[in-house]
């Protein structure tokens, strides 16, 4: 060892213990990096290098019986940003002002948040997008979604609802099934670039978005768009505050018309009231007045009270009823049996009906009519009216019932009640939906007819029906009465209950029929909400209404034309087998079946006939997609493929045909 090296070796021997001992500290360093702490890292890595992106789904639509779209879905975009990132604010903001009418201040504002993420617009339609979806930006984050429509603007809106701006049921069929219109919504993770650019790799997981479920409604967009038409002009010529009216099919219980006044348009919902937002055919209820009167008749005639023959005293108009209160009727009358009651409409007549009937059965069959109780319907908000017990009731009560009095209703179940009378005695539970169709086709939920319980026996309903009928022909209910068919009915006029007694001036207008009588196949019930004094009759204000709808659904409906001719045409052919007519003179309802002929053959000219397509092999939906763009309405039977239709591939039919379908 040299004097030289003896000199340095303390400086080399603590440079290289520096050496070894950053070494170290390295290596432990590596260690803890790459094995005690490596899961964390990559987790970090990935979150760095990762993007999970949202992928919303389509809601589904909601359809009429026909297969009209009622709500559907429109691409729209909502366009967002990360202010700390935006590359260039003046073209974002430029752009954004001249495509919306903004001021520029607005998004100057947002592009200076110190948030990391603002709002710029929400929910454009595409057409509006086009100089917005081209920015290049990285600062700019664009979400595509469904913007719900409603095409048919305030034409049922209050039944299909609508949803808020995150696409979520609010009210009416939107949220009462929500859970099947809604979807899932799915998700991808993108891998990102050092420059923040995103794109796909196989190996992130995704998950695929499912799309909300169909729904198809008994509803007829034809039959909605007459009623509600009809129900506007009386309400605006008689100067009602409101009108409610519904139709629906008596012997299944599907609804297909329901309309409440005044409405609202959907897609522009933030200019109407909320009160508007009601379908009060089923969330209110009211006084029916004389429409009720059906309830002690039935009553009457189920426990045989009184002979049809019978006559009563109805006092010349002026009832003292147990020397509480005198009972009024319109007109003077005097002795009248049991159809002339019901067909004059006489308080005092059914007043002494009823008291053969008693208390306790009056409330008995009120009750079996479903008066008091929800209807079952699936609708939010449904009213289930007001029927006091028994117990409650006061020496009166027993005969204002029988007028429609003390009793409040929907316009729902009055229709229920009327069509129990025309199905022949048995009260059905309502139906606004038919089937419910998730997107793979499948037919998830499917509505059939239900029967609540047996009212009355078939034989008493024709009693009824044939005096409801007297009441259109000759009685209170003319107005509602349609040439050549023969049509059921019963007005109502009802006093409203305001601050405590009954209104001298507002009044609830009504009518509640069914049509043809003889085999009815369509109930309606119109009610007109404190029209002008004029028409606060049953048989002026409503009445009029119910045939104007009758009417134009006969001249739009081959198949209520084509059976009621079947049945007139057997009538006719052993009418005049055993009857001659002179040349100057022919029985009236042989005219009248004549007339109906020519107004079919007329509407079998306009129409064009069309040859029906393939449609075995393919989809529910593209059958359904392919019949209606050639104008053809079609009934399914089972899930899956079309394996069978009817008639045949190559037939010739009318526009508007029919075509069923059998799917596997």
């Amino acid at each position: 060892m040299t004097k030289s090296y003896s000199k340095f070796q303390p400086r080399v021997l603590f440079l290289s213990g520096i050496m070894i001992l950053l070494w170290s500290v390295l290596t432990m360093r590596f260690f803890q990096i790459q094995v005690l702490r490596s899961n964390e890292y990559q987790k970090q890595t990935k979150l760095q290098g990762q993007n999970m992106v949202h992928l919303p789904s389509v809601r589904g639509t909601i359809y009429d019986t026909k297969m009209v779209p009622l709500a559907d879905n429109i691409a729209h975009f909502s366009f967002g940003v990360n202010p700390y990132e935006v590359e260039d604010k003046e073209t974002i903001i430029s752009r954004f002002s001249k495509v919306t009418g903004r001021d520029t201040t607005y998004y100057s504002e947002r592009l200076n948040s110190d948030q990391s993420f603002v709002f710029l617009e929400r929910n454009l339609k595409y057409s509006l997008c086009n100089n917005l979806l081209d920015i290049d930006d990285k600062g700019l984050i664009v979400n595509q979604s469904g913007y719900r429509y409603y095409p048919h603007q305030s034409i049922a809106a209050q039944t299909i609802g609508f949803t808020n701006v995150d696409n979520i049921g609010i009210c009416g069929l939107e949220i009462e099934y929500e859970k099947y219109l809604k979807g899932k919504d799915g998700w991808i993770v993108l891998q990102t670039d050092g420059k923040g650019r995103s794109y796909h790799n196989l190996s992130y997981p995704k998950q695929v978005p499912v799309n909300g479920s169909d729904i198809i409604t008994t509803l007829d967009i034809e039959y909605q768009a007459i009623l509600t038409h009809e129900l506007k002009k009386q309400m605006e010529k008689s100067r009602s505050t409101g009108a409610t009216g519904i139709i629906m099919e008596p012997h299944t219980g599907r609804i297909l018309a329901i309309c409440s006044l005044p409405d609202f348009n959907p897609n522009n919902r933030h200019n109407f009231s909320e009160d508007k937002y009601r379908n009060k055919v089923i969330t209110d209820q009211f006084e029916p007045g004389s429409t009720l009167k059906i309830v002690p008749a039935v009553a009457s005639l189920s426990l045989n009270t009184v002979p049809l023959d019978q006559e009563f005293n109805c006092e010349d108009g002026s009832y003292n009823y147990k020397g509480i209160k005198i009972i009024q009727d319109w007109s003077s009358f005097g002795l009248l049996n049991f159809p002339q009651i019901i067909e004059n409409s006489s308080n005092v007549g059914i007043i002494k009906i009823s008291e053969t009937v008693g208390s306790k059965n009056l409330y008995l069959f009120a009750k079996k009519f479903g008066f008091g109780s929800p209807t079952g319907v699936r609708f939010p908000g449904e009213a289930k009216g007001i029927l006091r017990t028994i117990d409650e009731w006061s020496a009166l009560s027993l005969a204002e019932i029988s007028m429609g009095h003390e009793i409040s209703v929907t316009v729902l179940q009055l229709a229920l009640a009327y069509s129990t009378i025309a199905n022949g005695g048995f009260l059905m539970k309502p139906i606004l939906v038919d089937k419910i169709i998730h997107p793979t086709g499948k037919i998830i939920f499917e509505e059939t007819p239900q029967i609540i319980r047996q009212v009355g026996s078939k034989e008493n309903m024709e009693i009824l029906t044939s005096m409801l009928c007297n009441v259109v022909e000759s009685g209170t209910g003319t107005s509602a009465g349609i040439d050549g068919w023969k049509v059921a009915g019963k007005t109502g006029t009802a006093q409203k209950f305001d601050n405590g007694s009954y209104s001298k001036t507002k009044f609830t207008s009504s009518f509640a029929g069914f049509f043809p009588a003889d085999n009815p196949q369509l109930v309606a019930v119109i009610v007109l909400d404190e029209p002008s004094y004029y028409y606060r009759w049953g048989g002026v204000g409503a009445a009029p209404v119910f045939k104007r709808i009758m009417k134009r659904i006969i001249n739009s409906n081959d198949q209520i034309l084509v059976h009621s001719l079947h049945e007139r045409d057997l009538n006719i052919s052993s009418h005049s087998n055993s009857t001659k007519t002179s040349e100057n003179t022919e029985p009236h309802e042989e005219i009248l079946p004549l007339m109906i002929t020519g107004i079919l053959d007329q509407n079998r000219t306009k129409q064009k006939f069309i040859t029906i397509p393939e449609t075995r092999g393919m989809s529910m939906r593209q059958a359904i997609s392919t019949l209606r763009e050639v104008g053809l309405r079609s009934t399914i039977s089972g899930s899956g493929i079309v394996i069978q239709q009817n008639p045949k591939p190559g037939t010739e039919v009318a526009t508007n045909s029919l075509c069923s379908l059998q799917l596997k």
